[in-house]
């Protein structure tokens, strides 16, 4: 099993962007040095918390900071976006990167950002699926390009001239494409079904219970399969919350009160605004539950593993009893509140890959 991070980010509005940032690039380099092999980065345009708008910025500046550990955009929200710009600029940074490039395509679930971009919550999954199809097209194809659909359309036909060289869209370096991922988050995930059919490798969200990531991959084997494709478990990917001290009882204090609890704190209370019933569905183990048993003694039991090296190594291994084997565990990473704080963040990260990720390997 690999291990990777992953940064949606999440970071406190008081904060200043650029200091964020500059931790960010920080927590970059040093997954490198730590062994991790891939770092994802998530794109919110309309969240103070969540405050990387284009990802593939991000990554523009952390390649120049490290040399081999992979990057990807978690997701790149496709319905926010001209299908052809997609195509250009990942293509173009997967070029930069020299191959260093991996992709996950995703809906945004934001609704701020739907709204912002004029999008209706009802149909971008649908705009998403349109545009993954558009890219892959433009990447795998040579011109005209003419494509007529629901949402999109495009047209480059009139102004191709192939002595020119002008008219064609830049291919990826990797062929036929960089590795791509798909969001699950959900039982029954359309999404996991969409993924197994296209080939897609899936990436279980750090938000859902044990039993629905379990549920995860039996979708997409069974939409795989179905497809002809033969799925492997190499190329799963589990996200989830970790946090890993040298005694049991801080380590629950801590995971709580630091910006992982605060996580959860805050999602909750955004969901709690509107009152409506099954409104924590996501978060739930059993979807008869209360929403008001989404609560802190939840969250600590369901998805945030935390404790000393051998409770967090137990409480991976009876997730792995659940879901079975997975490639890549990844773990999710949070702001810290001051410099003590942070020094437990570094003292979990260095338990979590210099003796728990060993044990899980054994």
């Amino acid at each position: 099993m690999k291990h990777g991070m992953f940064i949606m980010p999440f970071h406190d509005p008081k904060k200043p962007p650029a200091q964020c940032y500059d931790e960010d690039l920080e927590l970059v380099v040093l997954a490198e040095e730590m062994g991790f092999s891939e770092f994802w980065i998530g794109e919110h345009h309309t969240h103070q918390w969540e405050n990387i708008a284009l990802p593939e910025a991000f990554i523009g500046k952390a390649l120049a900071q490290t040399d081999t550990i992979r990057l990807g955009t978690a997701p790149t929200c496709l319905p926010y976006h001209h299908p052809a710009h997609v195509a250009t600029r990942l293509a173009f940074l997967d070029h930069l990167s020299h191959g260093r490039l991996n992709l996950c395509f995703g809906t945004g679930s934001v609704f701020p950002d739907l709204e912002l971009f004029g999008i209706e919550p009802a149909v971008n999954s649908a705009m998403a699926e349109e545009a993954a199809e558009i890219i892959l097209h433009l990447w795998q194809e040579g011109p005209p390009y003419r494509h007529d659909g629901r949402f999109w359309q495009i047209g480059l036909e009139k102004w191709v001239d192939a002595d020119s060289n002008l008219g064609i869209i830049q291919k990826p370096l990797q062929r036929p494409h960089p590795p791509i991922c798909a969001p699950a988050m959900s039982m029954n995930s359309g999404t996991m079904k969409s993924a197994g059919r296209k080939g897609w490798a899936p990436i279980s969200s750090n938000l859902i219970a044990g039993n629905v990531v379990a549920d995860n991959w039996k979708v997409y084997e069974k939409a795989a399969l179905e497809a002809g494709r033969t799925p492997d478990r190499a190329d799963w990917r589990v996200c989830r919350s970790i946090f890993v001290a040298d005694d049991r009882d801080e380590a629950r204090r801590r995971a709580w009160s630091s910006y992982l609890g605060g996580f959860f704190r805050f999602l909750v209370g955004v969901m709690d605004k509107g009152k409506k019933p099954g409104r924590n569905k996501m978060f739930k183990r059993d979807p008869d539950m209360a929403d008001e048993a989404c609560d802190r003694d939840y969250f600590l039991g369901e998805q945030i593993i935390h404790g000393d090296v051998d409770e967090v190594v137990r409480r991976l291994n009876e997730l792995r009893d659940e879901t079975g084997d997975f490639g890549t565990l990844i773990l999710m990473a949070f702001d810290w509140n001051d410099a003590e704080d942070k020094a437990y963040w570094m003292r979990s990260t260095e338990l979590f890959v210099n003796e728990v990720m060993p044990a899980m390997n054994r």
